[in-house]
């Protein structure tokens, strides 16, 4: 059985972690948004305005938080599911 409460709090860990990283680099250096979706992605898309303030920071931060314990959850479920 796996450990529910500490994959929630290393995922919630690790997703903040990223995204501050990455917050902060498109904050810094704002072109790097649109060299990922180039360069990463392979895609041009115009991703719109770069708009950076601390309610978009904290909006997108509790945003990917929840995706990412969705995203665990289903994960336990799955794995749980097949080791009946």
């Amino acid at each position: 059985m796996i450990n529910t409460t500490q994959t929630y709090k290393t995922v919630c860990s690790w997703i903040s972690i990223v995204y501050v990283i990455c917050f902060g680099g498109v904050a810094l250096m704002p072109n790097i948004r649109f060299w990922f979706m180039k360069y990463a992605l392979h895609t041009e898309i115009n991703a719109g305005i770069n708009i950076i303030t601390p309610t978009t920071f904290f909006i997108g931060f509790l945003i990917w938080n929840i995706l990412a314990v969705l995203t665990v959850w289903l994960y336990v479920f799955i794995s749980n599911y097949f080791k009946k």
